[in-house]
């Protein structure tokens, strides 16, 4: 098992914004009580996107096309994630419910579409289960039988669901514009997701079939983005661009942005953290085990 040293010399991975230069990459872990936001670690490449481990204390994430792990009272054993073939894997990874997985969207070399592959979280080789890109990957049901995504067909953006064994995909939406972030609640009986049907990107919730899709964020002075259900249930954590900072339907890195919470019943967010960040941040769910924290990634030029 390589270090993430020796892996990303390989692939020589210095991220820079579209703004300028080199940054640190800061993985951090925010207390939605109180606001305080602790360090774990920096880094002078890019990561992105933290999975909170099930065992509560590791953090999954991406950097270089791979995909690593390193205990929080350990940071500087950071170790790769055995996933075979799949060396262009992105920001959209899921670990399932029982803590036994791994889904992960990756690049295929042939073609450059991201499709979706599942594998044991403890690494092995991994088995497609979306034929058709782009994929990307955002959600696992809790009972393990289905994988959500935001799939690009014939230019469309929109929500699908698929059998994570694989098989057909049912698409759940339709709306003019892109629609993305989705992902399940803990009890299975909705899907969260984002769209920019009203003109800014908003967060939304439709029933698992796709039925009953209903706007729950309203503020257009942001542009809100993949909202995560904490694990109890009670809480939705979104990421927040300002209006005019960026288009509707884009989401990318090096801006100051916001992280809102929300009651997941329904009312206004609230502002949790303030940082300079984007696309990384919190891509995936990445909520503490026992709902209390969450892990980010913002970014220091």
């Amino acid at each position: 098992m390589r270090t993430i040293s020796t892996a990303l010399a390989l692939v020589g991975a210095v991220f820079t914004l579209q703004a300028g230069g080199p940054v640190v990459c800061a993985l951090e872990i925010l207390d939605i009580q109180t606001g305080e936001r602790t360090v774990v670690r920096e880094f002078d490449y890019k990561i992105e996107a933290p999975n909170w481990m099930p065992e509560g204390d590791r953090l999954l994430f991406n950097s270089g096309g791979l995909i690593w792990t390193l205990p929080i009272n350990d940071p500087d054993d950071v170790l790769q994630v055995d996933t075979g073939f799949a060396d262009a894997c992105n920001n959209d990874h899921v670990i399932s419910a029982d803590g036994r997985w791994l889904a992960i969207s990756h690049h295929s070399h042939e073609d450059c579409s991201s499709r979706i592959y599942t594998l044991p979280l403890s690494g092995g080789t991994p088995r497609l289960v979306t034929a058709m890109g782009h994929s990307y990957l955002h959600g696992w049901s809790p009972d393990g039988k289905w994988l959500v995504y935001c799939g690009n067909r014939d230019g469309d953006f929109d929500v699908y669901a698929i059998p994570a064994d694989g098989g057909v995909e049912t698409r759940l939406t339709d709306a003019p514009g892109l629609d993305d972030g989705p992902e399940y609640s803990p009890c299975g009986e909705y899907i969260w997701f984002n769209s920019v049907r009203t003109g800014t990107m908003q967060v939304w919730r439709m029933n698992a079939d796709g039925s009953g899709q209903r706007q729950m964020t309203f503020d257009d002075n942001y542009n809100a983005w993949f909202p995560h259900v904490s694990p109890d249930g009670q809480w939705v954590i979104y990421l927040a661009y300002h209006a005019g900072d960026v288009d509707p339907g884009d989401h990318p890195p090096g801006r100051n942005v916001e992280l809102k919470l929300m009651p997941a019943r329904g009312g206004e967010g609230r502002t949790v953290a303030t940082l300079f960040g984007g696309q990384g941040t919190i891509n995936v769910n990445s909520w503490s085990p026992d709902s209390r924290r969450v892990a980010l990634v913002s970014y220091r030029e």
